[in-house]
């Protein structure tokens, strides 16, 4: 097997606004660690630092990964992938549904073993008109003044569920890891980014949701990224897309 963590020496993190674009980083200078996710496909090499998403026979190389990822998948599958030796089992949309299920596989299989999946996007804004309180004139409410990510359902729709309370939530349930998974392309983005790095810490790990070429630079310059979970393509090409390269990836 081959170990897919890179460990990138210490720097003190950029202090720059979000305004503007990013300084090209070099990768040799951040304090950065970055790890792969995969498809399980049977047949891939699998690291002892890789995250693998479950699938058919995942059970075979669940001992020999850092986590497998349940984007979908119900409590006995949890169980089935601790009994084949899985350090970690990220939980998706079992825990969304029902966020009992933390507290319990806490319980059965301690705290440290439960991490939450998340894949989250911005969240929608919409508009209501509200012409019942005063005849004289009407007024229009959006459904949230904030920008904010919500946390998708596996196949991408919306939940209106706020990423932010809910994984800070889950951490008081007893989750002690974080996989999220989200596609930061403004400087919105990289605020949202900052500060679920600075409620979660070292419990989080994130990375791109649909996003080929991110800015990786840029989330760890603005976004305050620390650790990074990439597919398989980003990561062989991390240290261009650091560097603000993507054509290279």
């Amino acid at each position: 097997m081959q170990a897919a963590l890179a460990e990138l020496p210490i720097a003190e993190p950029a202090d720059e606004p979000t305004n503007g674009p990013a300084a090209t980083p070099d990768a040799q200078e951040l304090a950065l660690a970055l790890r792969r996710w995969l498809l399980w496909d049977g047949a891939a090499e699998v690291g002892v630092d890789d995250f693998v998403c479950d699938g058919p026979g995942v059970e075979a190389v669940a001992a020999l990964c850092a986590g497998v990822i349940l984007a979908e998948g119900d409590e006995q599958r949890v169980a089935t992938l601790f009994a084949a030796g899985a350090d970690c089992v990220f939980v998706g949309e079992a825990a969304l549904q029902d966020s009992s299920v933390v507290e319990r596989l806490v319980a059965a299989h301690g705290a440290q073993r439960i991490g939450i999946y998340a894949p989250l996007g911005r969240q929608t804004v919409s508009w209501s008109f509200e012409t019942v309180s005063n005849a004289d004139f009407k007024t229009v409410t959006p459904s949230h003044c904030e920008p904010a990510w919500e946390v998708l359902r596996a196949d991408g729709g919306g939940t209106g569920t706020l990423a932010g309370w809910w994984l800070k939530a889950m951490r008081e349930l007893g989750a002690t890891r974080f996989l999220v998974r989200v596609d930061i392309r403004d400087d919105t983005d990289l605020n949202l980014c900052a500060g679920l790095v600075e409620d979660l810490g070292d419990a989080l790990w994130i990375g791109p949701l649909q996003d080929t070429a991110p800015r990786l630079g840029e989330w760890v310059d603005y976004g305050q990224c620390r650790q990074l979970a990439l597919g398989a393509a980003a990561y062989a090409h991390c240290n261009a897309l650091l560097a603000g390269q993507p054509e290279s990836a």
